[in-house]
């Protein structure tokens, strides 16, 4: 029931790992790594790294994100890398995203560059600022 994955980490084979539960009351200082999902609600001061990020609207992270998947309601001060990333309504990001997805609801607030992943060690690549807003177009 129980085993070793190729890390020698202990886990089950039959079942995935549980979310990481990160409370609305709980501030955490220094790096997360986790290959399962990671869901916060509290404050984060330093990187997470995971299979899964969501970060609610009450969660505010202090440092970079790293996901396959990544969805921010709340806020992020520092990168994210993600394959796919979700910017709800509520989301606040300071700082450049690098995605293969990028999704932005009408409302979420970005300072700072998109980029897709595939062009983070190509030096000579136009750089895309972003600025989303409430979806209604900017007149000249």
């Amino acid at each position: 029931m129980f085993s070793r994955n190729k890390d020698g980490k202990a886990g089950r084979k039959d079942k995935p790992c549980a979310p990481t539960m990160i409370s609305e009351d709980m501030t955490i200082i220094g790096a997360i790594d986790s290959e399962g999902e990671v869901m916060l609600d509290g404050r984060v001061e330093g990187e997470i790294a995971s299979g899964r990020i969501s970060v609610g609207q009450t969660g505010k992270i202090t440092g970079s994100l790293s996901g396959e998947q990544v969805v921010v309601h709340g806020v992020v001060d520092g990168q994210i890398r993600g394959g796919e990333v979700t910017l709800s309504n509520t989301a606040t990001v300071t700082g450049d995203i690098f995605h293969e997805t990028l999704i932005v609801e009408p409302g979420a607030q970005v300072d700072g560059q998109c980029r897709p992943l595939s062009v983070l060690d190509e030096e000579d690549v136009p750089k895309l600022n972003l600025v989303a807003s409430d979806g209604v177009a900017a007149k000249s």
